[in-house]
């Protein structure tokens, strides 16, 4: 299929009929121009739902269960009311019924059951990506552009780690053609729901949460697409959290290195693993705002001319610093960090930074605090020995800390950089507690503070010149 373009919208871009009306002019705009593909997330706040529900009905609260059944019934159907006229409508509100059913069928064996089986969650919060792509496609049909939603678990093969699933491209490839080429080619819109697939034997799985837009990049992938949009409520990718440092300003290209290292520490544009299958195909991507569609947004391609030094900084404030040192000069560091580590692998825990003294042979790294408890369960089960001994010190953990990444393939063998940036740093009496930084020279990662960190990250982004004013032509 030549010329491909797939889009991809988020939740607030779906996040009501109004929104919706936009995503379908958009796609019917870009159809008139090439053959376009869609994955849609769920409305916005409506996975948040989905699992609060499930939660009610694990603690056996029928109550709290029907009554979040009811807002979902009602926000979809009212969506629905709005997006189509009377006599067109039926067929879409039977739709709506049916989905809310079957997420209230899975959700009731979880009322009988009081727990919330793996398999059974990713089957259930997919039901908001599917109620989705019911809803725009309805839309796009009653406007006069031919659209077909799928189910993403009919096209995307996953291996069986429910609730954080890793795609299979050669059979998701095989599928993708054989399941959307025939719409494509007779000129129809596939609608495609993100975030969720199956196993090549047809269990249910979601690929993590925001993975929307891993959805979309596997699919551009496995379709040889031209490009990628992803459709947000921001300009683009910017130097900084605007929220943070009004001079932050809209990236026009960054590299693909750069945007998954930004995604990774904090920045929200993207799902950390949105990147990699498009690298070996070399396919773009866009960064672009459904609120001003007229903007540019941002590129994001293999490689750009960048200049030396920091492109952007972002932040994540829910953290935890865990600590482990040896009680032991007997113990080796290295065989205790292995361990560690091979704990979290283990546990499918993500280790944001990690850091190391040489001397007492102590080592620390950072964690999502959502999965701190997770963690702190991991390493205490897997180094229970050692630590009853006293060969291990009792885990020290700190929740009072916050992360910063300095993100720029420019800084690589830029002198006195680090300096600057950790100058700048302490002249806002912020305390430095940990740095990582790889060999690569892409990231440099600062544990501070956590009450300190938005100053921090204001005097970086000023150091080392991210503003507007820098990205101006001739600046």
């Amino acid at each position: 299929m030549n010329d491909l373009l797939v889009m991809k919208f988020g939740g607030t871009s779906m996040g009501s009929a109004e929104r919706i009306k936009v995503a379908a002019r958009i796609a019917r705009e870009q159809r008139e121009l090439r053959p376009v593909c869609l994955v849609v997330s769920a409305m916005s706040k409506i996975t948040d739902l989905l699992l609060d529900t499930m939660r009610h009905a694990e603690a056996g609260d029928r109550a709290g269960m029907e009554a979040n059944l009811a807002k979902l019934r009602a926000r979809h159907l009212e969506a629905c009311r709005e997006l189509l006229p009377a006599k067109g409508r039926g067929a879409a509100e039977e739709g709506v019924r049916a989905l809310i059913a079957e997420f209230e069928r899975i959700s009731g064996g979880m009322l009988m059951l009081n727990e919330l089986p793996p398999r059974s969650v990713d089957e259930a919060v997919a039901i908001g990506e599917r109620l989705s792509a019911l809803l725009i496609t309805a839309f796009l049909n009653a406007e006069g552009a031919p659209a077909a939603a799928v189910n993403a678990a009919e096209v995307v093969v996953t291996d069986a780690v429910f609730g954080n699933a890793s795609p299979l491209m050669e059979p998701t490839r095989a599928r993708a053609r054989e399941r959307l080429l025939p719409h494509l080619e007779s000129g129809a819109i596939p609608v495609l729901t993100g975030f969720n697939g199956a196993t090549a034997d047809g269990r249910p799985t979601t690929l993590g949460r925001g993975g929307s837009d891993f959805s979309a990049s596997i699919l551009a992938a496995a379709l040889d697409a031209s490009e990628l949009w992803i459709w947000t409520d921001v300009d683009g990718i910017m130097t900084a959290d605007p929220r943070l440092v009004p001079a932050a300003a809209v990236l026009p290209e960054v590299t693909y290195a750069e945007a998954a290292e930004l995604a990774y520490n904090g920045a929200k544009v993207l799902h950390p693993r949105t990147l990699a299958p498009l690298i070996d195909k070399q396919i773009p991507v866009w960064s672009k705002n459904s609120f001003a569609p007229e903007k540019l947004g941002t590129r994001i391609v293999p490689r750009i001319p960048v200049s030396s030094g920091a492109r952007a900084v972002t932040s994540l404030a829910k953290v935890a610093l865990i600590s482990l040192e040896p009680g032991s000069p007997e113990i080796s560091g290295a065989h205790l960090t292995a361990r560690a580590l091979d704990a979290l692998a283990r546990s499918n825990v993500e280790v944001l930074a990690l850091s190391s003294s040489s001397y007492r042979q102590s080592f620390c790294f950072l964690v999502r605090t959502e999965e701190l408890a997770h963690t702190v369960q991991a390493l205490e089960s897997a180094l229970a020995l050692e630590l009853a001994h006293g060969y291990v010190r009792p885990l020290q953990v700190d929740e009072q800390v916050g992360l910063l990444a300095v993100v720029g393939e420019g800084m690589r063998g830029t002198p006195g950089l680090a300096g600057r940036i950790f100058t700048a740093i302490s002249r806002e009496n912020v305390n430095i507690i940990a740095i990582a930084q790889g060999s690569s020279e892409l990231t440099i990662a600062i544990v501070v503070r956590r009450d300190g960190l938005e100053k921090a990250v204001r005097a970086v982004h000023s150091e080392c010149g991210m503003g507007a004013a820098a990205l101006r032509p001739g600046a």
